[in-house]
């Protein structure tokens, strides 16, 4: 039985041990970051300012940004900050909250693509009844499920994680706390609980996207059947953007985590984390903004009235 001790700190794989490259990680991450902060506000401002977008889609849309700000804000700022003072420290209490929201954020991320999916199949299969299905209160207690899942998820994942001994070493070689690095300190053999919960989440996540498959089959089949071009165009619209998000979420997070966890730190590893934990944030308003028209026009209405309202307050001043 190894000798195990109280765990009071982790520390976390940093990109350099050189000092020009640190500042030049932080640098990266803190455009990175902004850039992120920026185009995700911009998708929430559009959404609850333009009565245009108070549609079931939007409203979804809107906590997808939400999320996706949670999402990148648990991992990027530790990391910039753990460069920025050449540390590679993290708090007990620093890692349990980084593994929970980390888990909330990415879990509930996956719901609401999920819902989105579902309203896209309502939206375009069954248009007559799309005000009936999709009625504000539905929309409403469809959100509050996703949101309440998620933290029931995110805790049993972080319950089962640190209930356990950590005895082997308090080097995670990552440059944030992940489970399946934290699982590799353990010096108990009740680490099998939370393989057993990821495998449950493996089958979750798995019925999810069938679930997204399955719909987005029948809503390519029924898009087809639309006899004018332009009716399909706009269809598709709508569809292609998210169908763009949840390829890219599925693909990031599946090579970070379908890939063997190395006993030593590798570029790999390293950059499949960077994958899925800083690029989805970064490129979904992105894609959500290139493909939908009515984000765009309503993009460029808060542009225009932005730039009235700075023209007029400088009338004022002069």
């Amino acid at each position: 039985m190894p000798n195990c001790t109280t765990v009071t700190e982790f520390l976390l794989l940093g990109f350099s041990d050189t000092r020009q490259l640190q500042i030049l990680h932080f640098v990266i991450f803190l455009t990175v970051y902004l850039a992120a902060l920026v185009g995700n506000l911009l998708v929430i401002t559009v959404v609850t300012t333009d009565h245009h977008l108070h549609s079931p889609m939007y409203y979804f849309l809107a906590n997808f940004s939400i999320l996706d700000l949670g999402y990148i804000s648990v991992i990027v700022p530790k990391s910039m900050a753990n460069s920025l003072l050449n540390t590679r420290k993290i708090s007990y209490a620093g890692c349990v909250s980084q593994v929970f929201l980390f888990f909330l954020f990415c879990s509930a991320d996956f719901s609401f693509l999920t819902i989105m999916a579902y309203d896209r199949y309502i939206a375009i299969c069954k248009p007559l009844h799309y005000e009936i299905i999709m009625n504000r209160r539905a929309c409403v207690q469809m959100a509050a499920c996703a949101w309440a899942a998620s933290v029931i998820y995110s805790a049993l994942h972080t319950g089962n994680t640190f209930s356990l001994p950590f005895c082997h070493s308090n080097i995670i070689n990552q440059f944030f706390c992940e489970i399946p690095q934290l699982l590799k300190l353990s010096c108990s053999d009740t680490y099998r609980r939370e393989l057993a919960a990821i495998l449950l989440s493996i089958f979750l996540v798995l019925g999810c996207f069938v679930f997204i498959v399955v719909s987005y089959v029948q809503i390519f089949t029924a898009v087809w059947r639309i006899p004018s071009e332009q009716g399909q165009q706009k269809a598709f619209s709508t569809c292609i953007p998210h169908l763009l998000v949840v390829s890219l979420f599925i693909s990031t997070v599946g090579i970070a985590y379908l890939k063997p966890v190395s006993d030593s730190p590798s570029p790999l590893d390293l950059l499949a984390a960077v994958l899925y934990s800083v690029v989805p944030p970064l490129m979904n308003p992105v894609i959500y903004s290139m493909r939908n028209k009515e984000i765009q026009a309503a993009l460029r209405k808060l542009l225009h009235k932005l730039i009235c309202s700075r023209n007029n307050m400088s009338i004022f001043l002069s």
